[in-house]
């Protein structure tokens, strides 16, 4: 059986160019790409609305991430200090082997 005496018959071909075979499949992606290209809708004004809007809220929702962080830093410096201060005021009531007993006025004590 001959394949070539039939019409519309074809036979494979056993050996393909490597830079025919890269040609044709450069043609069809681009092809494609220009089909889907003319395939796209014109984006409704809707869904530009809705993008800028997605875009406002971005921007606001990053300034008060930073204005929180800046203010729990600054809360945590405010802790730090006071944390400090008080440890100081309790070396300084226990320092040098004084207790607050000694302190105390020999009022009730007879």
């Amino acid at each position: 059986m001959d394949l070539g005496r039939r019409p519309y018959a074809y036979s494979k071909m056993d050996m393909e160019d490597p830079e025919e075979k890269i040609h044709r499949r450069a043609q069809f992606l681009i092809y494609k790409v220009l089909e889907q290209a003319d395939s796209r809708r014109k984006p409704s004004f809707l869904g530009i609305k809705v993008s800028k809007l997605k875009v406002k809220i971005g921007k606001r929702l990053k300034r008060l991430r930073k204005k929180m962080l800046s203010g729990i830093s600054a809360a945590r410096v405010g802790v730090y200090k006071q944390v400090i201060s008080q440890l100081k005021a309790w070396k300084r009531l226990f320092s040098h082997g004084d207790t607050i007993v000694n302190q105390l006025p020999h009022l009730f004590i007879k």
